[in-house]
């Protein structure tokens, strides 16, 4: 059994709503008995059947748009990968002080260096970011909303899709696969 943690990009915001429920039927169409949702954002853990990384992406998006006419990414990490993401937060103060202002946003792929220097040196505000592998960490001080640093400027700069969560939920999904 592989557990999985399966991210929906931009799902209930902005009126791109699924139903957790819904989500959570879905996947147990496709097969992934005991699938669960963590909290209201598009969280999915799920025993992977076999596929992993890519290949259950690419079947997760697509039954997303056919069963719910919705063109979304799905961020996949096993939990061996969840809890590597974990410990390599470069920002542990920040994760003890003040998790709700950090966030990992897993990405497509992994970013250039160059590319992920640029995109702090373009930082206007009191941001501060760091890659690891295909996980982009970042502290926004002065909270997200306010912040001149959005998903979009990021993903342009580093030429690859992500989706964000801050610490806390990070946390509680480190919890659920390792309770799965």
């Amino acid at each position: 059994m592989t557990i999985h943690i399966a991210l929906l990009r931009a799902v209930n915001v902005s009126g791109r709503s699924i139903a957790m429920a819904a989500l959570r039927a879905m996947a147990e169409d496709l097969g992934f008995a005991g699938a669960r949702t963590l909290l209201q954002s598009g969280n999915l853990v799920l025993d992977g059947g076999g596929r992993r990384g890519a290949a259950l992406e690419k079947l997760l998006e697509a039954e997303t748009e056919k069963r719910f006419k919705l063109r979304t990414d799905y961020l996949v990490r096993s939990a061996r990968e969840w809890r590597a993401i974990v410990a390599a937060n470069p920002f542990p103060k920040e994760a003890k002080e003040d998790p709700g202002h950090l966030v990992v946003m897993p990405l497509k792929a992994a970013p250039a260096k160059s590319a992920v220097a640029v995109l702090a040196a373009a930082i206007k505000g009191r941001e501060r970011v760091r890659a690891r592998g295909s996980e982009l960490y970042i502290v926004y001080p002065d909270g997200i909303g306010r912040s001149k640093l959005t998903i979009a400027g990021i993903e342009k700069t580093l030429a690859t899709r992500g989706t964000g969560r801050n610490w806390n939920t990070v946390l509680k999904l480190a919890a659920a696969v390792e309770s799965a």
